[in-house]
């Protein structure tokens, strides 16, 4: 091949599947690290572990609208609830397998997206209206769950604890390190639709858009388009937390679903470990799980230097603003965006 057939656009294409393999390589290798957890970590420190990956799923469902897409959302409780409520429904009324209830939970998480995106879009609410309009139909979605009977209202669902372990219905025995493994596949699942996406071309319209959206469009790019795409593929990662969530705590309430806390967890990992990076959320989880147990504990049984803490409800989100604060200050392109922008220069 002479330097005449070499295109900038297959030069482009070439350095993005070398980095996609760089990546893939990285998460099996990742994976296989991860894989072995359950029998180096201490029994007690195991739902921790579990409740972080469920945060890092939300993360990088997360990220892909928020950080990649450029549609900063505040409502992502909305399709967390929606995979969480359509588990349990599913399950406790016509027993339906969880596996099953991820696919119908993922694909219902991406209507509603896709509906709620279109909708504003269609009405220009970008920017601080966009992020204050999802905010406004989690809110919706939590008020309606609270008082419809096909839910249990604030009662809630719980999920029958059967006798003897089921792979049908992802139920096993309290100290089975299957609890840890799904998870971690699915994170791993998420991760790797990520890799594809922004290494697809509709991955890189969308990043384009988000950058410069006249530009964009003045080179003949799909608005809508292009936007909606991560907007269902977020939406249906973040369902399938939901419908997790619900096969290991095995219970869910509208505050649960869909309270502001549910989307404050995917949105404070993804922000401190680095927005539009692929490692980000993921470290942000890593750093914002322990953390959050820790500062509960604390509330619960703290030293007597701290006893003035003692019951005090908030203390985690006070800790959360602090560190968002210190982060947009000191590393503001978040933890691994801003060592890796370091590492560069």
């Amino acid at each position: 091949m002479t330097s005449a057939t070499i295109t900038p656009g297959r030069t482009a294409r070439a350095l993005r599947s070398t980095g996609a393999r760089r990546h893939y390589i990285t998460l099996v290798i990742v994976l296989v690290v991860l894989f072995f957890t359950p029998f180096i970590a201490p029994q007690t420190t195991m739902a921790v572990l579990i409740r972080t990956l469920i945060i890092a799923l939300m993360a990088i469902g997360w990220n892909l609208m928020s950080g990649y897409a450029g549609m900063f959302s505040f409502g992502h409780a909305v399709f967390f609830g929606i995979g969480a409520y359509t588990d349990a429904v599913l399950l406790t009324r016509f027993g339906i397998s969880p596996w099953l209830s991820m696919f119908v939970g993922a694909a219902l998480a991406a209507g509603v997206g896709l509906l709620i995106t279109y909708l504003c879009l269609k009405y220009r609410l970008t920017g601080s209206y966009f992020a204050l309009a999802t905010f406004a139909f989690a809110q919706m979605f939590l008020l309606v769950s609270m008082n419809l009977p096909f839910v249990n209202k604030t009662e809630g669902i719980n999920i029958p604890l059967l006798p003897n372990e089921s792979w049908a219905l992802m139920q096993f025995a309290p100290d089975s390190p299957v609890y840890f493994w799904i998870p971690l596949v699915l994170v791993g699942g998420a991760i790797a639709i990520t890799i594809a996406f922004i290494s697809a071309r509709s991955g890189q319209f969308a990043q384009a858009i988000r950058d410069d959206p006249t530009a964009a469009e003045s080179l003949g790019i799909n608005l809508m388009r292009y936007r909606l795409i991560p907007v269902a593929i977020s939406c249906a990662i973040t369902a399938v937390a939901g419908v997790y969530y619900v096969q290991y705590y095995l219970f869910i309430a509208p505050e649960q679903a869909f309270g502001l806390q549910v989307t404050t967890n995917g949105i404070v990992p993804a922000v401190i470990g680095g927005m539009s990076t692929l490692w980000g959320p993921l470290i942000g989880a890593a750093l914002i799980g322990p953390l959050s147990a820790g500062i509960a504990n604390i509330v619960r049984n703290p030293p007597p230097v701290l006893a003035f803490v003692k019951g005090l409800n908030g203390l985690d989100v006070a800790v959360y603003s602090a560190l968002l604060i210190a982060i947009v200050v000191f590393l503001p392109k978040g933890i691994y965006g801003s060592i890796r922008e370091r590492v560069r220069r």
